[in-house]
């Protein structure tokens, strides 16, 4: 089917990490427009409430280490809705091109002739640290930021390899960079060898859980220390890890160790 016979159309819109208030201008009124809306399972449910009456909300999770909905098959709805007229919006946690699939999608639609536009959402990385009144960049302490999944796609018989956590420690330590690793949780026992590597055991690190909602809670500790308080506070996803010097300001600030809530 060529593109000048498509009427609907398509949307990547991010929702931001949680927090409604959060939400672009241009976010809210694609989601206002739209009669279908395909929606991951990170969204907070308060955001729909921007939906027009009577629009169609399929609800796609995608959440790591729960069943999620195959991304062949979001592919296919989206294609499929857009056939038939509707004005679709995929509604992403965070922004759709950090970490949100959001290329691949949009890769996957071109394919068939549909033009995408993508609406950027507050990605969560940004949002943690921001909860904590704590910068990713700072002149006195890192120059530049890497974000990083820690749940990557590998596979050595498909010629693909892990993340070389040991060269990003000694990159983030020559350089001064902040990492944020996304995704990190269930792989927090190799990240942290591999880490310590490169950088010393009294790197600052950060663990915050939920973040810009009311249940949002935080850990501060070190890179040292990273697994065994994380199993003491019994966090889990999703949760962004923070590590870097810039969180050397954490206890300047007033913030404790460990928060649970806002």
């Amino acid at each position: 089917m060529s593109q000048l016979s498509l009427q609907g159309s398509c949307t990547l819109v991010g929702a931001g990490p949680g927090d409604p208030e959060l939400l672009t201008l241009k976010a809210v009124k694609a989601i206002q427009a739209a009669t279908v809306l395909l929606v991951d399972d990170l969204v907070n449910d308060e955001i729909l409430a921007y939906a027009r009456p009577g629009a169609r909300v399929v609800h796609v999770g995608k959440r790591g280490g729960c069943r999620s909905t195959p991304q062949a098959f979001i592919e296919r709805l989206m294609i499929t809705a857009v056939q038939e007229g509707e004005t679709v919006v995929r509604l992403k946690g965070g922004d759709p091109f950090i970490f949100g699939r959001g290329g691949e999608e949009v890769e996957h639609l071109r394919e068939h002739g549909i033009e995408v536009r993508v609406v950027n959402g507050i990605t969560a990385g940004l949002a943690a640290v921001t909860a904590l009144g704590v910068p990713l960049t700072h002149r006195d302490h890192a120059q530049g930021v890497v974000f990083v999944t820690g749940h990557a796609k590998t596979g050595y018989a498909a010629g693909e390899h892990p993340t070389d956590w040991r060269q990003l420690a000694a990159t983030a330590r020559d350089a001064r960079l902040t990492l944020v690793i996304y995704m990190g949780v269930a792989g927090v026992a190799h990240i942290q060898a591999e880490l310590l590597h490169g950088l010393p055991g009294d790197t600052p690190v950060a663990v915050i859980q939920h973040a810009s909602l009311p249940q949002q809670r935080h850990i501060a500790t070190t890179l040292a220390r990273l697994r065994a308080d994380l199993a003491g506070a019994e966090m889990a996803s999703p949760s962004v890890i923070v590590v870097g010097d810039v969180l050397r300001g954490l206890a300047a600030a007033g913030v404790p160790s460990v928060r649970f809530g806002t």
